[in-house]
């Protein structure tokens, strides 16, 4: 099965994740967690490329550095992993394409679309879990963290509130497009209780057992 985890900067995605791989292991479950972008070998090189604040970069470009990358990890990691019936929890996928690109830069959203085609060859999660928090407070958060990297991933975060605000507002038309796939969690609140909820989707999912 294939789980991905989106939302807006400084929503809480690698740290839901990570508690969701605790209690995979401790619950024995067979998983991989990866990430979008940086996946793949490929990937890492091209997140530095992608994240960084140092870089200047042209949408379209952007979108066919995104989509290059899924396409490797795709091949690389997600496709076997999920063949030998693993549980497979992506940090973002094609629904932060959507977001990103087609919200947040205005690319035509046809263009966009048959491009995420041409990459993925049609796959989709199983589920995504979108959290959900407004953009303020997430970008308030993913500053927060930034500051305390050595390596700054900040080249989003330096947006305009407005940019974050069409991404926000993407994240939640998708939501309401794909409300079978997409499970949206109320983000707001501690660690524990967020994980809580995110735990219960997976389970009336079926993508955990409750046992």
């Amino acid at each position: 099965m294939f789980v991905t985890f989106e939302g807006v900067e400084g929503s809480g995605k690698t740290t839901q994740i990570g508690l969701l791989c605790q209690y995979l292991s401790k619950k024995k479950i067979d998983f991989i967690a990866t990430r979008e972008p940086g996946g793949s070998p490929i990937g890492d090189s091209l997140r530095k490329i992608l994240l960084s604040e140092e870089s200047r970069i042209d949408p379209k470009t952007e979108l066919l550095l995104y989509l290059a990358e899924r396409s490797e990890h795709i091949e690389k990691i997600i496709k076997p992993n999920i063949e030998k019936g693993k549980l497979v929890i992506c940090d973002r996928f094609s629904d932060a394409t959507r977001a990103y690109q087609i919200f947040g830069r205005k690319l035509p959203r046809n263009i966009v679309e048959s491009f995420i085609e041409f990459s993925t060859n049609g796959l989709e999660p199983d589920f995504t879990i979108l959290l959900r928090l407004d953009p303020v407070t997430a970008l308030l958060r993913a500053k927060a963290r930034n500051s305390q990297m050595l390596f700054s991933e900040g080249r989003f975060e330096s947006e305009e509130l407005d940019f974050h605000k069409r991404v926000f507002e993407g994240y939640e038309i998708l939501a309401r497009e794909s409300k079978g796939r997409i499970k949206v969690v109320n983000a707001v609140g501690d660690q524990g209780e967020v994980f809580h909820s995110v735990l219960k989707v997976l389970i009336q999912c079926g993508v955990i057992n409750e046992a």
